[in-house]
């Protein structure tokens, strides 16, 4: 069924660049939420419009979780989901291996109590999981909403980091999403913890609403400040992408016609192309982070963007920022 979105989607249509480019894509969500449903043949729909796309990962979203029992075992539910689409592909003809690494939830607050949640996880994903995402974006300004409820200073709570040691003793990664101006607290906690793979989310996602729209250049070297102090901690990787979030302020999703990758890739160059340089290709993934960003372009247009943004770097910077880094990250396989 083509939905409104996709309808709009269509008015701008590309081409797929080098289509024969290996692409992990690191971050995508699944969710049936009312008129908002975004399942494994949406997904397929997307990764089958142009790109080769060999393996995804999918990052909690706070989608089915249990309804009943203990309520800190209640998202297992969404890894117990989510391993049934991925077994449900594996077991059709296709080049895509979806949810080949799954990034569930879990509260760190409970401090050394998550420990047999992080066990229920991993058992539920059955080789699949990788680690967990537990919000930490938050802004004292009440335009700034966040989806789930947090506190400022989350990141170095010390209930929090006790279960961030949890994490760690466990070879488990920590997917991490902040707003901009939290980005020198994930930097501390990256500190603390060296052999903990950090996975910072949407290049820390800046803001651009509220009380942060229409102030791009003035905020950039703030941004840049912090993005910086997160570099130096060798255990921190950086998914660049994100900027199609409407929180990012480019209202993309509001103009009769949605973007071309030309436009996506000159307004995301200053964000992605400083982070690649700072963290180097090794450390750096592309992500589509769909359905999210697909508010604001299509799948096409996302990945294109992307190509076009580092078409003159060497083939073993390519094949990081398209594959190697996130496959690195998340312990996935060879395919």
């Amino acid at each position: 069924m083509t939905t409104r979105l996709d309808a709009w989607l269509a008015l701008t249509e590309e081409d797929a660049i080098e289509p024969d480019m290996p692409i992990l894509d690191p971050h995508h969500h699944f969710w049936e939420r009312p008129g908002d449903v975004y399942l494994l043949d949406n997904l397929l729909g997307d990764t089958r419009s142009g790109h080769r796309v060999t393996q995804t990962v999918f990052v909690e979203c706070h989608s089915m979780y249990r309804t009943d029992g203990p309520v800190e075992m209640r998202s297992v539910g969404e890894v117990e989901f989510v391993e049934g689409i991925a077994a449900a592909n594996a077991a059709m003809s296709g080049e895509t291996a979806v949810a080949a690494g799954i990034v569930g939830n879990a509260d760190l607050m409970q401090g050394d109590a998550v420990e047999p949640v992080l066990e229920a996880l991993s058992e539920a994903g059955k080789g699949r999981f990788k680690g967990i995402r537990c919000t930490a974006a938050w802004d004292a300004s009440p335009e700034i909403t966040t989806a789930r409820a947090n506190s400022a200073g989350m990141l170095g709570n010390a209930e929090f980091r006790k279960g961030l040691a949890c994490l760690d003793r466990m070879g488990l990664s920590f997917d991490c999403i902040v707003y901009h101006p939290q980005l020198p607290e994930v930097a501390d906690m990256a500190r603390a913890f060296p052999d903990l793979t950090i996975i910072l989310n949407h290049v820390g996602r800046p803001l651009g609403i509220g009380p942060y729209g229409g102030r791009r250049e003035e905020l950039m070297p703030e941004w840049r400040q912090g993005i910086d102090a997160v570099a130096e901690c060798p255990n921190v990787v950086v998914k660049v992408g994100g900027l199609g979030n409407p929180i990012s302020g480019f209202d993309w999703h509001q103009r009769p016609f949605p973007p071309g990758s030309r436009e996506v890739a000159a307004s995301g160059a200053p964000y992605y192309l400083y982070c690649i340089e700072k963290f180097g290709a090794d450390r750096c993934m592309f992500e589509s982070n769909f359905p999210v960003d697909k508010q604001s372009c299509s799948y096409t247009v996302c990945w294109n963007a992307f190509k076009r943004l580092v078409n003159d770097f060497s083939a073993t910077e390519q094949a990081d920022l398209f594959h190697n880094t996130a496959a690195r990250a998340y312990r996935l396989p060879e395919v």
